[in-house]
């Protein structure tokens, strides 16, 4: 909704119910009773009389003032709307004026003027709690100290009555503006001491602990409020989304706790099914929310979650089922839907569909994200310059132009066509000769060619332009390992990239094919061994497997090979290396 839309219809009510001398007086006690309305009109300048309001007139600059406001309102024009307020509070001294200024300095983002106008409600109506909430809220925002906020705040509270509970939960949106959280979160503690019996009182600290980056405390205040209300589930809710930043599993089994109390928790059901889909559980994750569906079969993001997870765990029926549900009811994001269908119709094999789909997506940035599918796709199924076609109409006069040209330059070496791809990495360096990756993949490009100078000289390069560059070190590294050249030099460089990616299983792999290469065999094979579990790669089964075979265990080295050639049929290196073997 716009902002003139939503300024519109409270204020013409004001202006109105104003003119008709029936709006309500938040400073009266009772409803004062009708007077019926005047049948003469009053001569220009004679003051109107003002039903309801004993001792107040609306005189027609005040009824001029209003309707001037509420249009200017109405049309956007809070730089207008907002002084005409304060003027007529100045004029007027009425506490319905003195709300609808406040509203509207708070719509036009003008804290000062909010503050001048709240402090007037607060005056005119000081048994509001709105007024001094909103006082409180203008002053975090203002040169005023924290005492003087807290104050009002205390005050607030203190006559919320029946509001309590609510009005402890909006401590932290009125403080929201106060850019010190460790200020705001001392505030908040001190308001709330009289109200530890709340659950919302600790929910409150909670907030404003987290915003201040105090973690285990907000953890120590979820706890509690938990204690005091265990059906409550926000403040569980919260303590799973901070125990996810350090420890997705505790945030799981938080999750999973309160379900097993209350399995009828939708809000915690989806909680739990987005918890367990970012530990990898999909299996568990898409229960969770097909158990959601169950109960909400139109709740189209746990239809989408559910969708996916399928397309993930290679369910393609569930997942174009999912989809298809979410096509025909109108899910807003068509694209989301088009481009998850052209991933299921890609992965059937069904590439004229996957086609469609992907031609489908219409809007940025999806529509770029499927037009490098379709360019892929066409890649690999031998229409190269079809596919370049596309990638360099994606890139012309745009920011992303180079990752473009990375990417066409990576389709021509997998197609091959490695003079051509050098001849693309070149053509974007000429533009941009400091480009890390395009120096990266060109020099990958020379080594194929075997011009090794060449690729030392542009690794060495991006060394110069960006030290932390894992995978530069990394490669001249094993470029020498594997040459057998300068070997102290190339364990150097390669322990250099562990030490920047430790878990990279390809710079492990480096590492002990260069330990090979030196003669170190039980430190290669333990090397390699880590590095193949963390990544089933047929190139790091064949170094594998070589040093197998040196240390004697012929049997091992077979096998080995022979398992990975079974999930690797194709790899062209895993075949060189067992040729080599007489295998």
């Amino acid at each position: 909704m716009s902002l003139t839309s939503t300024l519109r219809r409270p204020l013409l009510r004001l202006a109105l119910l104003m003119a008709a001398g029936l709006a309500p007086c938040a400073a009266q006690a009772q409803a004062q009773p009708a007077v019926p309305e005047s049948t003469t009109e009053p001569a220009a300048g004679e003051p109107i009389p003002q039903v309801g309001m004993p001792g107040q007139a609306l005189t027609p600059q005040v009824l001029y003032g209003v309707l001037l406001a509420e249009i200017a309102g109405a049309r956007g024009r809070v730089d207008v709307a907002v002084p005409v307020y304060l003027e007529l509070l100045q004029l007027t001294r009425d506490v319905r004026v003195a709300q609808r200024a406040t509203e509207m300095a708070l719509y036009a983002r003008r804290m000062d003027a909010a503050q001048q106008a709240a402090g007037v409600w607060v005056e005119l109506d000081p048994e509001s709690t709105d007024a001094k909430r909103v006082l409180a809220g203008t002053l975090g925002g203002a040169n005023v100290s924290n005492e003087q906020i807290a104050m009002r705040l205390a005050e607030a509270l203190a006559t919320s009555g029946a509001r309590l509970p609510g009005d402890l939960l909006s401590l932290n949106r009125v403080l929201a503006r106060m850019p010190d959280k460790d200020a705001v979160r001392q505030i908040v503690d001190r308001v709330t001491e009289p109200y530890l019996d709340y659950s919302e009182a600790h929910f409150a600290r909670a907030h404003a602990a987290f915003a201040a980056r105090n973690e285990a405390a907000s953890l120590a205040a979820l706890d509690e409020a938990i204690r005091l209300r265990p059906e409550w589930d926000q403040p569980l809710l919260l303590k799973a989304q901070i125990q996810h930043g350090t420890d997705p599993a505790a945030a799981v089994s938080t999750l999973a706790g309160y379900l097993e109390r209350h399995p009828d928790s939708l809000q915690v059901q989806r909680a739990y099914g987005r918890a367990l889909v970012s530990t990898k559980q999909y299996g568990e994750a898409r229960t969770a929310f097909e158990r959601v569906l169950a109960q909400e079969p139109d709740d189209q993001s746990s239809r989408y979650a559910a969708a996916m997870i399928a397309l993930e765990m290679g369910d393609l029926p569930g997942a174009e089922q999912h989809l298809e549900v979410l096509q025909s009811s109108g899910y807003p994001d068509k694209d989301a839907i088009e481009m998850a269908l052209g991933q299921v119709f890609e992965a059937r094999g069904d590439q004229a569909g996957a086609l469609a789909h992907y031609e489908a997506v219409a809007q940025s940035p999806r529509r770029e994200r499927a037009q490098l599918q379709i360019a892929r796709m066409l890649a690999q199924g031998g229409a190269l310059d079809e596919a370049r076609a596309r990638l360099q109409a994606l890139g012309e006069g745009g920011d992303e132009r180079m990752n473009y040209l990375l990417l066409e330059a990576q389709m021509l070496r997998d197609a091959g066509q490695i003079d051509t791809a050098l001849q693309v990495a070149d053509g974007g360096l000429q533009v941009e000769p400091d480009n890390a990756d395009l120096l990266y993949e060109s020099a990958m490009l020379l080594e194929r060619l075997g011009r090794i100078d060449a690729m030392e000289g542009r690794l060495r390069k991006i060394i110069a332009l960006k030290p932390d560059y894992a995978h530069a070190y990394n490669a001249l590294g094993y470029s020498l390992a594997d040459r057998g050249l300068r070997l102290d030099e190339a364990e150097q460089l390669i322990r250099k990239a562990v030490a920047l990616a430790p878990g990279d299983p390809f710079i492990l792999d480096s590492l002990g094919w260069v330990r090979f290469r030196q003669g170190h065999l039980a430190d290669a094979r333990s090397i390699l061994e880590k590095a193949y579990t963390l990544r089933d790669d047929p190139e790091i089964a064949a170094h594998l497997g070589e040093v197998i075979w040196a240390l004697g265990d012929q049997v091992g080295a077979r096998q080995t090979w022979q398992t990975a050639a079974g999930k690797h049929p194709e790899n062209d290196t895993l075949k060189a290396v067992m040729r080599r073997f007489g295998l």
